[in-house]
């Protein structure tokens, strides 16, 4: 389940606001434009979508990166170790 920090980064990903709590009345909205309370409440439901399209998207980047380099996954782990 999606915490108010992570709707948050995904509507606000270069920061600017802090949260106390999961609440909007908790959001204090210091260097960044502020957003709705609809916005928030309605980011909690695309947020599992959302997500899931960045973890998709990462391990495709990461699948055709080991692909360029010619190396495995187990490989790459060694050569970071």
């Amino acid at each position: 389940m999606a915490t108010g920090a992570d709707v948050l980064n995904m509507l606000i990903p270069n920061g600017g606001w802090a949260i106390y709590g999961n609440d909007f009345e908790g959001i204090q909205f210091v260097e960044c434009e502020p957003i709705t309370k609809k916005q928030f409440t309605d980011g909690f439901a695309k947020y599992d979508d959302w997500k899931k399209k960045q973890d998709n998207a990462k391990a495709t980047a990461k699948s055709a990166l080991l692909d360029r380099l010619g190396i495995t996954e187990d490989e790459a782990k060694l050569l970071l170790s």
